[in-house]
């Protein structure tokens, strides 16, 4: 049986909506503090200059890592 097309986009976007609330209520997300969304946004910009193929200071990349995530990424280049 084929269904028309205004109803089968329906129903997808029912089943994509029940999904996400079924997700949130199985695994609930907990809110960022102020503190961890203005980390999380730093790191997003150097993430995307590094992307870009910018240059990152090693300064920035220790003011935003913790001294564990420094060292990784010092590890890693070396």
């Amino acid at each position: 049986m084929k269904y028309p097309l205004k109803i089968h986009k329906q129903s997808n976007s029912n089943f994509r909506q029940l999904l996400q609330e079924r997700t949130e209520k199985t695994n609930p997300r907990r809110n960022l503090t102020s503190d961890e969304t203005k980390r999380l946004a730093k790191l997003e910009a150097i993430t995307d200059n590094i992307k870009r193929g910018e240059n990152v200071q090693n300064r920035q990349l220790q003011t935003w890592l913790s001294e564990d995530e420094y060292a990784q990424i010092e590890a890693e280049w070396q």
